[in-house]
């Protein structure tokens, strides 16, 4: 299979990848409701970004990254909990990778009518 580069795509795969990790560390020092939602909604962003690249339309493609765009918004959100709440792990690069990918999904979003 010979599939171009597609940055948004790349950016949510490799993402999904890291919260996976993460998710496992709170998982070992048993946080598992909080490991539970950041898993659900950190790798929804990829598979939501996956189907649409098979939309069927521009408007299904920009619902489909809409849907994305609040998955990451929401994955930044339990990130934040992470980082305040008392004796969870955070790591920094995770939520810079957010904000990157929720400022990627933006242009998307605002570029495609």
């Amino acid at each position: 299979m010979n599939e171009k580069p597609n940055l948004i795509v790349d950016l949510t795969f490799n993402f999904s990848l890291k919260i996976i990790a993460f998710t496992e560390v709170l998982e070992s020092q048993r946080r598992f409701n909080l490991a539970n939602q950041l898993f659900r909604s950190g790798t929804s962003i990829g598979a939501n970004i996956r189907e649409a690249q098979g939309a069927e339309s521009k408007i299904d493609f920009r619902h489909k990254c809409k849907i994305a765009y609040k998955e990451a918004q929401e994955t930044e959100y339990w990130l934040m909990l992470c980082k305040h709440a008392e004796n969870y792990p955070f790591e920094e690069e995770l939520y810079d990778y957010i904000k990157s990918i929720i400022k990627v999904l933006g242009k998307i979003i605002s570029s495609t009518h």
